[in-house]
C-alpha cells in the first residue's frame, strides 16, 4: 500500500489544515457528561458515492475530556482527525483535503439512530453522499479453532479460482512459468472462495522499488514492498498496514524467494516472515484503506494488491481454514 495514501510532501498542508481546526477541536468537549459514550468506540462506515461505496472506519474516544478521532478513509492507513465534536445528540468530524484529494475539507455529520450511526458528508465529487456506520464487532472466539485441510488457492498454471477486480483492465496479472505476477499499477486479483478464520502461507518474491499485499478477509493488508523505507514501521514490509509494526523489523531484500506465515483467528493476527515471528497475536482494530468492504463480521476473501508499483511474483498460496 503506497499510492492510495497522499504524498509525504502535503504532510505541511495537513498540518496546516489542523491547526485551522485546533479551535474547533478545542471546543470538543461534550455539552453534558456522559453525552459522548453512546458515540464512543470503533466503528464500520460504508460513503455511499452516486456511483459507488467506500469501505471505512472510524474510532471515538474521549482522552483528557476531549474528543478524539481517528479514521481510515477511502484508501491508505489509520489517521488521526484535527476534528470532532458530539453535541446534542449529533457528531462531527473533518477529515482534511489534503487526505482526501478533495478542493475542501470532509465534513461528516451524523446522529445515532438506535445501533446505526449514519448522515452525509459533502464528497470530493462536490456533492452530497451519505454514510452510514455499524459497531466494529469483537470477532472474539470462544475456543481456539480446529484446522481443516489445507486448500492451494494458486494452481501454478492459471488464473483458475480469481478474478481481477476490474475486468479487462491493462495492464493485467500473468501467469508465467508456475508463477502469478503483478501487473504492476493494474488491478486487485481476488480469489473467488470467501473464509473466516485461516493459517496462510504465501511464498513471494518482491522486485526492487516494488509494492504490493495481501488482504486478508478481503480487509486487512500484510505488506509486502521493497520502496517503503521513509514510511514508518507500520506501514513496511511485515506490518498490518497502518495498525501493527513488525518486531523484529526485517531487512528488505528484492529479488529474493519469501515466506509469509499468516494466522487470523477474530481479528488476531500473527504473521511469521521467514520463519521469524514479527507479529504475535495482536489485535487489528479496523479495516486498511482499500478493502473490499467494512463488513467485519462477515468472511471474505484473499486479495492481492495489483494497483501499485513494480512486480511482485507469488509462487505459492495455501490455505487451511478453520474447521466447521
Amino acid at each position: 500500500m503506497k499510492n492510495r495514501r497522499i504524498a509525504i510532501t502535503v504532510v505541511a498542508a495537513a498540518l496546516l489544515s489542523a491547526t485551522a481546526h485546533s479551535q474547533t477541536e478545542k471546543s470538543a468537549a461534550n455539552s453534558s457528561p456522559g453525552a459522548a459514550k453512546p458515540f464512543l468506540g470503533r466503528w464500520d462506515l460504508t460513503l455511499k458515492a452516486p456511483d459507488r461505496e467506500y469501505p471505512s472506519w472510524l474510532e471515538l474516544r474521549e482522552e483528557n475530556g476531549q474528543l478524539k478521532a481517528e479514521m481510515v478513509g477511502r484508501w491508505g492507513n489509520a489517521r488521526p482527525l484535527p476534528s470532532a465534536q458530539i453535541s446534542n445528540g449529533h457528531v462531527k468530524f473533518v477529515s482534511p483535503k489534503e487526505e482526501e484529494e478533495s478542493k475542501t475539507d470532509l465534513v461528516f455529520e451524523g446522529a445515532l439512530s438506535g445501533k446505526t450511526l449514519s448522515g452525509t458528508l459533502n464528497g470530493p465529487d462536490g456533492k452530497t453522499w451519505q454514510w452510514t456506520g455499524y459497531r466494529a464487532p469483537s470477532l472474539k472466539r470462544a475456543s481456539p479453532p480446529n484446522w481443516a485441510s489445507p486448500i492451494p488457492l494458486f494452481n501454478s498454471r492459471d488464473l483458475t479460482g480469481w478474478h481481477e477486480e476490474k475486468a479487462g483492465a491493462s495492464p493485467a496479472w500473468k501467469v508465467e512459468n508456475g508463477l502469478l505476477i503483478t501487473p504492476g499499477n493494474g488491478p486487485e486479483l481476488i480469489n473467488n472462495s470467501k473464509f473466516e478464520d485461516f493459517k496462510l502461507h504465501v511464498e513471494f518474491n518482491c522486485g526492487p522499488e516494488s509494492n504490493s499485499g495481501i488482504y486478508l478477509r478481503g480487509r486487512y493488508e500484510v505488506q509486502v514492498e521493497t520502496d517503503s523505507i521513509t514510511d514508518p514501521p507500520e506501514r513496511r514490509l511485515g506490518s498490518i498496514y497502518g495498525f501493527l509494526a513488525p518486531s523484529p523489523e526485517p531487512a528488505r531484500t528484492p529479488d529474493k524467494w519469501q515466506t509469509y506465515d499468516i494466522t487470523l483467528i477474530g481479528r488476531m493476527v500473527t504473521v511469521v516472515l521467514n520463519g521469524t515471528t514479527l507479529i504475535d497475536n495482536k489485535e487489528i482494530p479496523g479495516i486498511t484503506g482499500g478493502a473490499l468492504d467494512s463488513h467485519e463480521a462477515l468472511p471474505g476473501p484473499i486479495y492481492l494488491q495489483g494497483s501499485e508499483k513494480g512486480h511482485v511474483r507469488f509462487r505459492s498460496v495455501v490455505i487451511t481454514p478453520a474447521s466447521k
